[in-house]
């Protein structure tokens, strides 16, 4: 009771710094300052995601289903690179530069070139969402890797133990909260990267619905996708937080014991 009263006073300034940018942002929309249709209302933008709700859920089923296989790849992608590089100084030297020039090219100039080279279906959007969101749970793992104590590493090889049991055992749990830390922000990338990618071409999703209201300067729906947005990236990230829980008991009971 008592960690449950402390969570939700946590929360209150954050909640009450919202409540107040929400009604300066109704002040300003009611007293005129800014014309209706270049500012909708908070009230106008919620009534607009009521009425276009089936329609909203409809495309953010689409943008989800992207950001979800182009997520899991790049977790696939960023464990084997990781891994690899960790064991091979040469491929470390050879990719980790490369790994940083995928993230200096402005991701709205890949998508489209992905368009061009795949169509307009899924693959380029997941792609587009791949590289991404492989950056940070790569870098995490490797971080993660090279953070093992080498006392550790060095009992296990004392005891016989070869190189999987030393990664099994040592290595990776101690990458576990390295690896989370990366997939909470990678989850929040993958929605928004697969929006990006359908601004520039598709038929269904979050970023197809975005450029139509925005043609029709129906900026109160415009507002209301923004917003849903945010909020499937915030679910997400909570999301990894209950993995991360389920994953790592013995680091949510560090935790509750540092707090008490």
């Amino acid at each position: 009771m008592k960690e449950r009263s402390e969570n939700i006073t946590r929360k209150v300034p954050a909640l009450a710094a919202l409540a107040l940018i929400v009604a300066i942002w109704e002040l300003v929309c009611v007293s005129g300052a800014v014309p209706s249709y270049m500012l909708p209302s908070p009230i106008d933008v919620v009534r607009a995601f009521a009425d276009d709700f089936p329609n909203l859920m409809h495309h953010a089923a689409t943008t989800l289903q992207e950001a979800a296989w182009g997520l899991l790849a790049g977790i696939g992608l960023a464990l084997i690179m990781a891994t690899l590089m960790d064991r091979f100084l040469i491929l470390d030297q050879a990719l980790y530069p490369l790994m940083i020039i995928t993230q200096t090219i402005p991701t709205i100039a890949i998508a489209p070139l992905l368009v061009l080279w795949m169509g307009f279906g899924m693959a380029p959007k997941i792609t587009l969402v791949v590289i991404t969101t492989f950056f940070p749970i790569a870098v995490g793992l490797l971080d993660g890797y090279r953070s093992v104590d080498p006392d550790a590493v060095n009992l296990m090889r004392a005891m016989g133990a070869n190189r999987r049991q030393i990664f099994r055992h040592v290595k990776f749990p101690a990458a576990l909260d390295h690896f989370f830390s990366g997939l909470k922000i990678s989850a929040s990338y993958a929605v928004v990267g697969a929006v990006i990618s359908e601004w520039l071409g598709g038929f269904e999703g979050l970023g197809v619905y975005m450029t139509r209201v925005k043609k029709a300067y129906a900026f109160d729906k415009m507002f209301a996708v923004i917003f849903l947005i945010v909020i499937i990236s915030l679910l997400l990230m909570e999301l990894v937080n209950l993995l991360r829980d389920l994953a790592m008991p013995w680091a949510a009971k560090q935790a509750d014991g540092s707090t008490k």
